[in-house]
């Protein structure tokens, strides 16, 4: 079994678009660390976003971390600095994040990481979701991404 870890982004744009089913039909069981629970459970987060995490799917098993000292995870928030933390503690396969600096904090550490483009990228190449449809979910809300990505990946998976 893969070992997955999330941070707090890829899970709440994938439910704000009725995409987190796609999760544990990937990757079976997903870890999210107590801080990214935390985040999904905040006042300020969608109803939506909070109910969920209120009620965690038995393919999501939320585990507290002890913070660790490294002068990478500074620039971090707490989420991605947990979601990393939790990552190295279990050896995970993969980290599910779409920030930047986490992504890069993560790819120096060693890990695969997919963000909510790659994963649904992937769900569609498993015949799970329709890309381009996905896509245009994804624009109607405030995720921050770049077109030209979203471009590559529906040309990929175009002849699929």
């Amino acid at each position: 079994m893969r070992l997955v870890v999330a941070d707090t982004s890829p899970v709440f744009y994938l439910l704000s678009i009725g995409h987190i089913d796609v999760l544990p039909r990937l990757f079976g069981k997903v870890f999210v660390p107590d801080a990214v629970h935390k985040e999904l459970c905040h006042p300020a987060a969608p109803a939506l976003v909070r109910e969920w995490a209120a009620r965690l799917p038995d393919w999501v098993e939320a585990v507290s971390v002890e913070a660790l000292d490294d002068a990478a995870f500074l620039p971090l928030g707490a989420g991605k600095r947990a979601a990393i933390t939790l990552a190295l503690s279990m050896h995970a396969d993969l980290i599910l994040i779409d920030e930047r600096k986490g992504t890069n904090v993560a790819l120096d550490k060693g890990f695969v990481v997919a963000g909510t483009l790659g994963v649904l990228a992937l769900a569609a190449r498993r015949g799970l979701v329709d890309l381009a449809d996905s896509f245009a979910r994804l624009k109607r809300t405030n995720f921050r991404y770049r077109q030209e990505i979203m471009d590559v990946l529906l040309k990929q998976n175009a002849g699929k």
